[in-house]
């Protein structure tokens, strides 16, 4: 790994001088085991803790198949999804890829004892398949999550359609939190120039996942005007949410859990927050009942800041906890738009609200390829930042997932895996200089 180290700190080496550099047989890679599936068996969900599940192995290298590259992986990222595979929840993922190993002789190679997980990365293309001509050794990238065969028409129009979607790192082997990482051709996007390589690793799911949600014809269609009830502002989630309301010309009306996170969605830029434990919202009598008071309650504070508007899009991904007051707090005729479930799959609401208002609730769930691009284009210009709060060393990802799982975060959390300390790989010193503000005041969150 030395070799190609030093080749991209360099920044000037030429494609194929890059090409002739050394593929490793052997790689490290942040790893779950499938002899392990069963450690956590009996634990409530907030007790499985990642640091007992999540190992640094030596992996072999896996063969380069068509329409593949080869990353040398800078810097990577935690999302939720490597928490529940680390926790084994809500099944271990070696189900997923046993699965992906019986569709062809190809995919058999994630079928393994082990799982690399891990679905960000920014880093550089190390080799390059058959069949792949958008990308050469040497190109800086960002990786999209989605892996898609796109042998079905079902995934012509919007391929998080096709039948055999899989989310790379998550539903697929060789993922994002290893020196070295395997995606397909038409998940690479280029890096953004003026971002380090941890600025470029942590917005790729969750600010594609964002827009997907809020703005695709796909989701929810923001408009300018349209008032946005956003669950979890200042996290890893909502806090691009928060920032393409405020760029789209809706305004951003943010829930959070403590005084430091509104201070968060503030710095962004948005005015209107709830602070739901410092208010204590408690939409839940018991484990079964709910509170429609509370939902009362909650919609009153709504209207009380927005000078008597309901929410036109409810952004939702808590899930069970707060999806009854989700429901009825949107406006007539309005929009919940739902991904994920972090407090639970079980969804309660009154139907009466809904059906009898003509509101609408919207499925999402991550991006396709032109939301993706899109959504990065935006982080290439400049108009939306990462939310960085604190980066580990590979070593450290089991702590990390922890902080995820136990809430203990804000913002995103990066992962340096080739990177030998945080602040390299900015190649446009002119553009980071024209928004170094925001980016460290985002930075910083």
């Amino acid at each position: 790994m030395k070799e190609i180290l030093e080749a991209i700190l360099a920044g000037d080496t030429a494609s194929a001088e890059f090409a002739r550099l050394p593929v490793p047989e052997s790689y490290r890679g942040v790893v779950v085991r499938k002899n392990e599936t069963d450690m956590f068996q009996g634990l409530p969900t907030r007790e499985k803790d990642p640091r007992r599940s999540l190992h640094i192995d030596d992996v072999p290298t896996p063969e380069l198949g068509p329409g593949e590259a080869l990353v040398a992986v800078m810097a990577s990222a935690i999302n939720y999804n490597t928490v529940w595979t680390s926790i084994f929840e809500p099944l271990p993922t070696f189900k997923f890829l046993e699965r992906y190993g019986r569709l062809s002789p190809l995919s058999k190679r994630h079928d393994l004892p082990y799982h690399v997980v891990g679905s960000d990365l920014a880093g550089v293309v190390l080799r390059a398949g058959p069949g792949v001509n958008m990308w050469k050794p040497g190109d800086e990238v960002v990786a999209h999550c989605l892996s898609v065969e796109l042998e079905s028409p079902d995934g012509h129009n919007d391929t998080m359609l096709d039948p055999e979607q899989r989310i790379w790192g998550f539903e697929t082997n060789f993922g994002g939190l290893a020196e070295l990482a395997l995606v397909k051709s038409n998940q690479l996007m280029p890096k953004p120039a003026h971002l380090s390589w941890e600025e470029a690793a942590v917005p790729g799911l969750v600010n594609s996942t964002a827009y997907r949600q809020l703005v695709s014809r796909n989701g929810a269609q923001m408009k300018q005007g349209d008032v946005v009830l956003i669950w979890g502002a200042s996290g890893g989630l909502g806090s691009y949410a928060t920032q393409m309301a405020r760029n789209g010309g809706a305004t951003p009306v943010c829930v959070v859990s403590s005084p430091a996170k509104g201070e968060i969605c503030r710095r962004m830029g948005a005015e209107l927050i709830i602070d739901r434990a410092a208010e204590n919202y408690t939409f839940w009598k018991d484990e079964n009942t709910q509170d429609p008071k509370e939902w009362q309650r909650f919609g009153a504070r709504i209207r009380e800041l927005t000078g008597g508007e309901d929410p036109d899009i409810v952004f939702e991904h808590p899930g069970r906890e707060t999806f009854g007051a989700s429901v009825y707090v949107a406006r007539r005729g309005g929009t919940i738009v739902t991904c994920a479930s972090t407090s639970g799959y079980m969804h309660q609401y009154d139907n009466r609200y809904l059906w009898m208002n003509l509101k609408r609730i919207v499925s999402s769930h991550f991006a396709n390829y032109r939301e993706a691009w899109e959504a990065n284009r935006l982080i290439a210009k400049g108009m939306i930042h990462p939310t960085l709060s604190k980066t580990y060393r590979l070593e450290d990802t089991g702590q990390a997932a922890y902080d995820v799982h136990q809430n203990r975060h804000q913002g995103k959390i990066g992962v340096l895996a080739l990177a030998p300390e945080d602040g390299l790989g900015v190649r446009d010193p002119a553009l980071r200089q024209r928004y170094i503000g925001e980016i460290n005041r985002f930075r910083n969150v």
